[in-house]
């Protein structure tokens, strides 16, 4: 069993993003990102299969995609398959939690 609070493990910086490894596993792994306001996670993709889900915790944002950007605020998640296009801009300072299945 194990713990972890993202608001006391993960701040945020002016610089860039700011990313924390929370949980890494042969069956998923977890992140949090922490982006200030303007800041964001480029549209990407990996060329394996799997997915990913993107929880916003905290502030507002675009879920980024390759045809559309979806408005995103706290409670929201998007869940797409890891080899589809995906990133995030962040509107105003927010907290992302992300997992993938099976981890990359």
């Amino acid at each position: 069993m194990k713990k972890v609070n993202l608001y006391e493990a993960n701040d945020f910086s002016d610089a860039s993003f700011k990313r924390l490894l929370v949980h890494d596993s042969p069956y998923f792994k977890i992140l949090n990102f922490n982006f200030r306001a303007g800041q964001e996670l480029p549209l990407h993709s990996h060329n394996i299969e799997g997915q990913v889900s993107m929880t916003i915790l905290e502030g507002e944002g675009e879920f980024m995609g390759k045809d559309a950007n979806l408005s995103a605020k706290a409670g929201d998640v998007l869940v797409c398959d890891i080899s589809e296009p995906h990133g995030l801009r962040a509107k105003s300072d927010l907290r992302l939690l992300v997992t993938i299945a099976p981890p990359i």
